[in-house]
């Protein structure tokens, strides 16, 4: 069972999770908005996988007999000066997160949750991981500058590590 304190904190960091899925979805529209498919497929790819980790702790703490709390999103940003911009400001946000998750396990510490402790694990690594792909998009952003023919290839890579159709949901395909 979860402590109250460990129970809000997790509520906090699905309300957290929610608020990337929604920021990486406005970005993807920004993107598409701007005529890169491969940058908006690229951020859509993102905006599912945050989801996805809001219902990953959505679902562990009903599984500690918890009660999950959904609160209000703030708005997103909607446009950014360039795609180098707006991968800056996803890295901004991740090292966010990563700050969010290195509290919460610090709560479980100090309460003494080691179940919650183990399940955070996963969301320390995957936070590592998150920084280094933004990070490096980053870099090669930096490299390209405002080299047009650049962010085209770019553009086509992005559209191909997310994937044909990755992201996409029934609603999407119907």
């Amino acid at each position: 069972m979860l402590s109250p304190r460990m129970q809000e904190a997790l509520n906090a960091q699905i309300n957290a999770e929610m608020q990337a899925f929604y920021t990486y979805l406005s970005m993807s529209a920004y993107f598409e908005a701007e005529n890169l498919p491969g940058f908006a497929a690229w951020m859509k790819h993102h905006s599912d996988e945050e989801l996805g980790h809001a219902m990953r702790i959505y679902r562990f703490v009903n599984e500690r007999r918890g009660r999950v709390i959904l609160t209000a999103l703030s708005d997103p940003p909607t446009h950014w000066d360039s795609p180098l911009a707006a991968f800056e400001s996803a890295l901004k946000h991740e090292q966010h997160v990563t700050s969010l998750i290195n509290k919460l396990v610090d709560l479980a510490v100090e309460e003494r949750d080691h179940a919650t402790q183990s399940f955070l694990q996963w969301f320390v690594d995957e936070q590592v991981e998150e920084e280094l792909i933004v990070d490096n998009a980053i870099q090669d952003l930096k490299r390209i500058g405002d080299f047009a023919p650049g962010i085209v290839m770019l553009d086509r890579e992005f559209h191909a590590q997310a994937g044909k159709g990755e992201g996409e949901t029934e609603a999407d395909a119907t």
